[in-house]
């Protein structure tokens, strides 16, 4: 009898141990899908990653993916609006009444926003370069989320400065949100708390940057009209920049360059083996550029002040003279093909480096990663800005933004010199 018992529990436990366990969704499982998405769309790019990718880290099959999200494109709208709807949701938190002071509010509108991004970084470069991908109707609705944030922060600052006009204060509320977003697009490592700190001192001191008048009916630079040229490589390379800053790389195809430059399809791969070797060689153009532009102002220059200056200057002019290169140089990069991503990366890291030791020399309190942090903020501003200023190219617009980008890369008023007063 006892012999039975034991073999029937023997069974039922084999039994119970074959029996698979029943596995429950878990109940987050569409926030796990759109924080993997995020994350991956920043860092590789909208075209680079697939379905099968995104399900596969997150531990399911593409088919349960769908059960969430019926296509790819609306797991991306989906993580732009969640990144859009995070940086509102952080600066509706605080009402300026009329008796808040308008200095603690903005104290509070930035660290908000700052803290935001922080808890965001690996995903906040998501809107800054993938949002050409959005449809027309949905990159208007995510646009005007923030354009909201932006007139939410121009208009404290207004108050702040009733000296500035209202296009100034976009201007700086502009400079104030590309330099707080500046930390999405690189993986320097930095504690919360400092880059909380070094970020907050920048949008100070941006907001207290005495701006040149903007003079409204001064005339652009005329546009150059010399000879062109019979260089088919070169024309091929300009068109193909002009198409990959307005729509991106891949929705740019080899005969649209082609048709652009007047040459047909076939005649494009005799001077370019692929749509990514004309990618490489823009970056190439593009680092070669900044590369020389650095070695031209260390040369003028004789202090660390003064050698500042002339790289912020040459810089300046380089984005509005080059911008749709410029804007392709800091997009695209993911899209390089491997065999030309680190090299261009050591190139552009080697610029950044450069930039970094000048600042270093100037700013004793702060590391050489807290340096690197503070160029990158002063470049990425300088595109934004400048956008936001369609690249006109007066002066006085180039001098408002090397004042601003001063203003980043020193905080404490260091920099002397005509550019800086």
């Amino acid at each position: 009898m006892a012999e039975h018992a034991q073999v029937g529990a023997r069974a039922r436990a084999s039994s119970s141990s074959t029996t698979p366990a029943v596995r429950r969704r878990p109940k987050n499982r569409k926030a796990q899908i759109a924080a993997v998405a995020a994350e991956a769309f920043s860092e590789r790019g909208y075209h680079g990653v697939s379905i099968d990718e995104i399900a596969k880290t997150v531990g399911i099959s593409g088919p349960a993916l769908y059960r969430h999200f019926p296509n790819k494109y609306a797991l991306f709208l989906h993580a732009v609006n969640e990144l859009a709807d995070s940086l509102g949701a952080a600066v509706d938190e605080f009402d300026a009444g009329d008796n808040t002071d308008p200095s603690d509010t903005l104290d509070r509108l930035l660290s908000a926003t700052i803290r935001t991004t922080i808890a965001n970084r690996r995903t906040g470069g998501l809107y800054r370069w993938e949002r050409r991908y959005l449809s027309k109707d949905d990159g208007l609705q995510v646009r005007g989320k923030m354009v909201a944030i932006n007139r939410r922060l121009a208009h404290i600052t207004a108050q702040l400065r009733p000296d500035l006009t209202e296009s100034d204060c976009v201007v700086v509320s502009t400079a104030l949100l590309s330099t707080i977003g500046s930390i999405t697009t690189h993986r320097a490592p930095l504690s919360n708390r400092r880059l909380q700190q070094l970020l907050l001192e920048a949008c100070h001191a941006i907001v207290e940057t005495p701006l040149v008048p903007s003079d409204p009916d001064a005339a652009e630079p005329q546009a150059k009209t010399g000879l062109a040229t019979s260089n088919k490589r070169e024309v091929l390379l300009h068109e193909a920049i002009l198409l990959f800053d307005a729509r991106g790389y891949h929705d740019v195809s080899i005969e649209e360059i082609g048709a652009a430059a007047g040459i047909n399809a076939s005649g494009v791969y005799r001077h370019f083996p692929s749509k990514a070797d004309l990618l490489a060689a823009a970056f190439h153009r593009a680092g070669d550029r900044v590369a020389m532009s650095v070695e031209s102002a260390l040369a003028e220059s004789t202090t660390p002040a003064q050698a500042l200056e002339h790289l912020v200057d040459v810089f300046v002019r380089l984005a509005f003279e080059h911008s749709e290169l410029m804007s392709v140089y800091f997009a695209e990069i993911g899209n390089l093909p491997k065999a030309h991503r680190s090299d261009l990366r050591n190139i552009q890291r080697l610029n950044i480096e450069e930039w970094a030791r000048i600042v270093a020399e100037l700013r004793t309190d702060l590391s050489a990663v807290e340096c690197r942090f503070l160029v990158h903020a002063a470049l990425i501003l300088s595109l934004d800005v400048g956008q936001v200023m369609h690249f006109r190219g007066t002066e006085s617009d180039q001098r408002r933004v090397q004042q601003l980008m001063l203003a980043v890369l020193t905080t404490d008023g260091r920099a002397t010199g005509e550019l800086a007063s």
